[in-house]
């Protein structure tokens, strides 16, 4: 008998929101979590319906507490590996301690942002170098703000942080801007700052502007940026799960990757996910993952039946 009937890897939204629901449907399942949110740098996290505001780790904390309550486990360690194993299911390998057993793994690893290697960029990520406008635009409203270029549709950012603020400046950094963009953006009263950035302009911990090459500083008080988002998908390569061409895991409803018995939920699988989303996407994905639990235990119960009545 396996160990655990799913185990879930990565404890953010999608990981203990699936957890949530497995161990109220009185699963065996745990959560490995490495402890590397994608938004620890942010202070508070928004459109998260009666969540609005919080901060992160704070959610993580409620939703670990809530997991724990029902019975369901929380470990703190990073996958190596997984395999499969015809006794079990799949066995998952601990950079510290013993393999794990279970019947079905949800994979909930989430995506890294790669941003432009720009002094300043990094060090303000998730304060006030931003990169949703869903998330964060309200908060920096009305504000003069930019839209950092070098990075794929920064065009279309700019024209979408546009809705947030009257006074919004793209620097196409090292993008070259066709005359339909630069008649798109002018229309639209975006203002274009041509040439390279050289850093972001900071005073007293806090952003204050955009430099170029030439010297030149433009005053703004938020950068949005939309970096290029990469899955983390080494364990569901490792499995064998088809990925497009982008690296993102092909899936069936709620999240059912190619390779049996593996599951995959949020930003593992959807770059576009924010936090209430992936937490939908978690739930749905566990209430199929139980589904496909039970068809598995009608099939070995009515095998256990018929071997113990057969004359």
């Amino acid at each position: 008998m396996s160990q655990y009937d799913v185990l879930i890897i990565g404890g953010g939204a999608a990981g203990l929101s699936a957890a949530l629901v497995l161990a109220r449907a009185r699963r065996r399942v745990a959560v490995i979590d490495a402890g590397a949110p994608r938004n620890a740098p942010a202070a508070h996290m928004y459109g998260f319906l009666s969540r609005d505001g919080l901060a992160p780790h704070d959610l993580l904390a409620i939703g670990r507490a809530e997991v724990g309550g029902y019975g369901g486990r929380l470990i703190d360690g990073r996958v190596t590996g997984i395999t499969h194993d015809p006794g079990t299911g799949l066995q998952v390998r601990l950079a510290d301690g013993p393999p794990l057993s279970t019947r079905r793994v949800l994979i909930a690893t989430g995506l890294r942002d790669e941003l432009p290697d720009i002094p300043g960029v990094r060090e303000r990520w998730g304060r006030d170098l931003l990169h949703c406008p869903y998330c964060h635009g309200y908060e920096v409203r009305d504000q003069p703000l930019a839209v950092l270029g070098g990075t794929p549709d920064a065009v279309g950012h700019a024209q979408l942080v546009r809705q947030w603020s009257a006074d919004v400046v793209l620097f196409p950094h090292v993008d070259v801007l066709t005359a339909d963009q630069r008649h798109q953006l002018t229309a639209r009263a975006i203002g274009i700052v041509d040439g390279p950035v050289r850093r972001l302009d900071v005073d007293d911990d806090r952003l204050t502007g955009v430099e170029l090459a030439d010297g030149r500083i433009i005053r703004r008080t938020a950068v949005f940026v939309r970096p290029r988002l990469v899955p983390n998908n080494d364990l569901l390569v490792g499995l064998g799960c088809a990925v497009d061409d982008h690296g993102w895991a092909v899936t069936g409803p709620f999240g059912r990757t190619t390779t049996p018995g593996v599951w995959v939920a949020g930003n593992a699988a959807n770059p576009r996910a924010q936090v209430i989303t992936a937490a939908g996407e978690g739930s749905a994905a566990a209430i199929a993952l139980n589904a496909d639990l039970v068809d598995d235990d009608i099939r070995v119960a009515v095998q256990h039946h018929l071997s113990t009545t057969r004359p």
